[in-house]
């Protein structure tokens, strides 16, 4: 089989050179001939099947959810664009997307929601888990921190709560947070720092501080937080 031998002056003429620079402004050309396409819509973001979420109730739930159905199904299908229904054979709120649902998000916003209310809080704080995206749930229990039992556990509670509630108030109103107290277990409602500042102070009522010191570094944490703000 035969070789061609090419001179390697060839290779550098301006001849080459020439022809190279006509290749490079034809693919510039090309280049500006690239298909655009338009921007998703959140709707396309979606996925084509629609999705489907399960949150059961507990028993003791019920009652409050029936009363106050009105009030959670309203954002849920008018904001949400999803599809809701109570499940009372399964004692459970079914969440399902549509051709309607825009948000990607909404199924998974729309669970938490439901999610807030049956573990004890309000509907209008639960609400502000569809309108903002950093907000979260911190669920722990009392023995998680320190193992009680008895008298010693129901004075833990006590501490947390406070005389009508004050000592929870005061945590809820410093930290920008909502707490359920449900047993012994403890539900934070709000974003990160806010919910570390409240557990934080749960954290130290239940090992034995006093009502009167927790007021103290919450007035100290206030403090820095109107100065950061």
């Amino acid at each position: 089989m035969d070789t061609e031998i090419i001179d390697a002056s060839q290779l550098a003429s301006p001849a080459n050179v020439g022809e190279t620079g006509a290749g490079a402004e034809g693919g510039d050309a090309m280049d500006t001939d690239k298909p655009k396409f338009p921007a998703l819509k959140p709707k396309d973001l979606r996925s084509k099947k629609d999705e489907f979420r399960r949150v059961p109730v507990p028993p003791h739930r019920l009652t409050p959810l029936k009363k106050d159905w009105l009030k959670i199904y309203s954002p849920l299908v008018e904001h949400m664009k999803l599809q809701v229904r109570m499940n009372l054979k399964a004692k459970a709120v079914e969440l399902k997307t549509c051709d309607e649902t825009e948000d990607s998000g909404a199924l998974q916003k729309g669970a938490d929601f439901v999610k807030a209310y049956t573990l004890g809080f309000e509907v209008d704080d639960a609400l502000a888990l569809l309108r903002l995206d950093d907000l979260y749930i911190d669920t722990f229990e009392i023995k998680d921190v320190k193992t009680l039992a008895g008298d010693n556990l129901s004075r833990a509670i006590g501490r947390i709560v406070g005389q009508g509630g004050k000592t929870k108030f005061a945590i809820e109103n410093t930290s920008r947070t909502r707490i359920v107290v449900a047993d012994t277990k403890i539900h934070i409602l709000g974003s990160f720092t806010n919910i570390k500042i409240a557990r934080d102070a749960v954290v130290s009522l239940i090992l034995g501080s006093s009502p009167g010191k927790v007021y103290s570094q919450l007035r100290t944490i206030s403090s820095r937080m109107k100065e950061r703000f």
